[in-house]
């Protein structure tokens, strides 16, 4: 495993995942999920697992599809429905739909919190020249952000509005993490990412992020290893920096 440091001699900018990456909302995302699947897998098959289910079918995908993933895991099919669905319903958008509610009503009770390290590290590299983006596969991922405080921490921000009008496909596919470093107007072998769920790291991987550094709140540094991470740290106060971005010369 490399030395856990970002080389800013060989790397231009930073894109940060936001959940469990940038703002410590990965829980609350879990404790939704396994609300609405809980009930609605009463009778029909064993409880949601966190530490299984949402780690491995569901964190870091885009709503719907943590939906099919997981359903299909346990041999259940549902058919699609609608956005107009009503919440709880049994269908793929019925579920997302009550888990989206659940999860942004905590988030109007109790708030957002940013990641203290994250927060250090953004200064940090910002003070040295690189430049940040952040991306969210969320609708509410500008909200999200801006609630915790940080969004003048970024040059930009691409979420699910940007997906859905463009298009774009979910991780483990690279396209969002694609996106950011083009509206940044570099190439990904210039830009590090920083993530905190497998199919990011594996969207990083595919991305051909020329640096691919993982969270691991989880202990799941192995398998974020063989994933594709080049580096992997527990918190992001573990992680240097060193150098900084030249500015560019006419």
């Amino acid at each position: 495993m490399n030395e856990p440091v970002i080389d800013l001699t060989a790397i231009s900018a930073v894109v940060f995942d936001t959940d469990g990456v940038v703002t410590d909302t990965a829980r609350g995302h879990a404790a939704a999920w396994k609300h609405v699947f809980d009930a609605f897998l009463r009778g029909r098959s064993a409880p949601f697992d966190i530490r299984d289910d949402y780690l491995r079918h569901v964190d870091g995908r885009p709503r719907l599809d943590g939906v099919r993933t997981f359903l299909a895991s346990r041999g259940i099919t549902l058919p699609e429905g609608a956005p107009d669905d009503e919440a709880g319903a049994p269908t793929v958008h019925g579920l997302g739909l009550a888990k989206d509610q659940l999860f942004m009503a905590q988030v109007d009770k109790y708030g957002v919190a940013a990641f203290p390290s994250t927060v250090a590290l953004l200064h940090e590299l910002r003070r040295r020249g690189a430049r940040t983006a952040a991306v969210s596969a969320s609708l509410h991922g500008r909200k999200l952000v801006g609630s915790a405080g940080v969004l003048h921490l970024f040059d930009l921000l691409v979420d699910g509005n940007d997906a859905a009008l463009m298009n774009l496909p979910g991780k483990p596919d690279p396209a969002l993490f694609l996106e950011a470093v083009r509206r940044l107007a570099l190439p990904a072998a210039k830009a590090g990412l920083i993530e905190a769920a497998l199919p990011g790291i594996q969207a990083g991987r595919k991305g051909g992020f020329g640096l691919v550094i993982a969270v691991d709140r989880h202990g799941e540094s192995a398998e974020l290893s063989s994933q594709g991470a080049d580096v992997v740290v527990k918190d992001l106060v573990e992680l240097g920096v060193r150098g900084r971005v030249l500015p560019l010369t006419s």
